[in-house]
């Protein structure tokens, strides 16, 4: 079959120096940024991949000029006062939440009825969350089925400010609040729980109209209107959710290392950097410097020897939600047994990662007990693999396919994982990055 892989051979060791695709996150807001900037805008390694695709044809069709090139990006933006489309306008958004929820933010002021669609997967995601307080801006947001897509927004001319609480831990939902934020003439308060905040870097980067006050446990955003937004020229750093993959391959695989170059290390993206730490993980940080109001740095990873389990303290959930899934093989490996707790919200991402998670584990043979928002995970230092194991009907969930493939060239055994395809989302160059290290 054409669209899986076989894995029968573990990985030999190696030492590498590599380079991993553009952040994501970072991409997708930037087009969006620069979708309503006056003026032009330019990228370089933005990541070309399905989800920033579905990003720039979305702010195309909204009346964007965008130009790809061999090594850069440029995007010619309407300026803030509005989108100018056609009568009877789709937007795909394909399998990216970050964009199909950021992009509503911007459409408060759409002056015609705009239907938003995507795959299969992205359609059973919860929308309500972020409809209910856009609607109180004053938008018209019809969601026809059980909270999913397809919907329909029709902005408003008399747009009111808000303040919203948002104690989900949800980057999306508080960056599309924000963006909306920037359309409404008068202020909108935010009080947010931890999450990512490369969008109030951002709006800071770019001197809007926005005010922080970081708390402990929340974050206080306030944001206004701007006169207009200026261009934003932009080298983006490498993801490290994209990182994460190689970080714990090189930490279980024998006598390797690997200096992943010039990585996003945000700290309210890090949390799989401390939490593999706390399991004693060899991981150092080299040529750390601040660009555009993010932390850019070098990873140097080893081999871990000795890996203990953790009990994962739940103020790193945020900035690592979107690698749990990765960090459990770390606990199947660890001597002992490992705790994550209040990770309901994996639950709610492309596929029900904590279910995957458990799944995944259980085919490799590895006890764990799994509720609605917890694992317990029994590791084996000398866990070694020689079963069969298939992994398919994941919903195509990039991260599952990832996850799955590491498992297979670390634990051994022969591995079917089916959808290959599924990497195109965020990352796909994956597998010859992996053949990179093999040489």
């Amino acid at each position: 079959m054409k669209n899986k892989i076989i894995i029968n051979n573990k990985i030999s060791d190696f030492n590498k120096v590599i380079n991993v695709p553009g952040d994501k996150s970072l991409s997708i807001r930037w087009v969006l940024f620069a979708s309503i900037a006056t003026g032009k805008s330019k990228a370089y390694n933005l990541l070309m991949s399905e989800d920033v695709m579905a990003a720039l044809q979305g702010v195309k069709k909204l009346g964007a000029k965008v130009i790809i090139k061999s090594k850069f990006c440029e995007i010619i933006g309407v300026g803030n006062k509005g989108y100018k489309y056609r009568d009877n306008l789709v937007i795909n958004a394909k399998n990216s939440g970050t964009f199909a929820r950021l992009i509503l933010g911007l459409l408060i002021d759409a002056k015609k009825k705009i239907k938003l669609i995507g795959d299969k997967s992205l359609s059973k995601r919860d929308f309500k969350r972020v409809a209910d307080p856009l609607t109180k801006f004053g938008a018209k947001i019809d969601l026809p089925r059980n909270k999913g897509l397809p919907l329909y927004i029709t902005g408003s001319k008399k747009l009111k400010s808000i303040n919203y609480f948002e104690n989900r831990g949800s980057a999306q939902c508080k960056s599309s609040v924000i963006l909306a934020g920037l359309k409404s003439n008068s202020e909108t308060t935010i009080k947010a729980k931890k999450s990512r905040n490369h969008t109030e870097l951002l709006c800071e980067y770019l001197r809007l109209p926005i005010k922080l006050k970081i708390k402990k446990e929340y974050d206080l955003i306030k944001v206004k209107k701007p006169a207009k937004i200026k261009p934003l020229n932009y080298k983006i750093p490498s993801d490290i959710s994209s990182s994460a993959f190689f970080i714990v391959l090189t930490i279980l695989n024998k006598n390797s290392s690997l200096l992943i170059k010039n990585v996003n290390i945000n700290p309210s993206r890090t949390g799989i950097i401390s939490i593999l730490k706390m399991m004693g993980a060899n991981i150092a940080y080299k040529n750390k410097k601040k660009y555009k109001g993010e932390l850019i740095s070098d990873i140097f990873v080893r081999s871990s020897k000795k890996l203990n389990s953790i009990n994962c303290p739940t103020k790193f959930n945020s900035g690592a939600i979107d690698e749990f899934l990765v960090i459990f093989l770390v606990a199947a490996k660890a001597k002992g047994v490992s705790t994550f707790r209040d990770l309901s919200e994996m639950n709610k991402k492309e596929s029900p990662r904590l279910i995957w998670g458990s799944k995944i584990l259980n085919k490799m043979g590895v006890k764990n007990i799994v509720t609605d928002n917890m694992i317990k995970i029994f590791g084996n230092p000398n866990l070694l693999l020689t079963k069969k194991i298939v992994i398919k009907n994941f919903l195509k969930d990039h991260r599952v396919f990832m996850t799955s493939v590491v498992a297979g060239l670390v634990f051994g055994g022969n591995w079917h994982i089916h959808d290959k395809d599924s990497i195109v989302t965020s990352f796909p160059s994956f597998l010859k990055k992996i053949d990179e290290l093999k040489k």
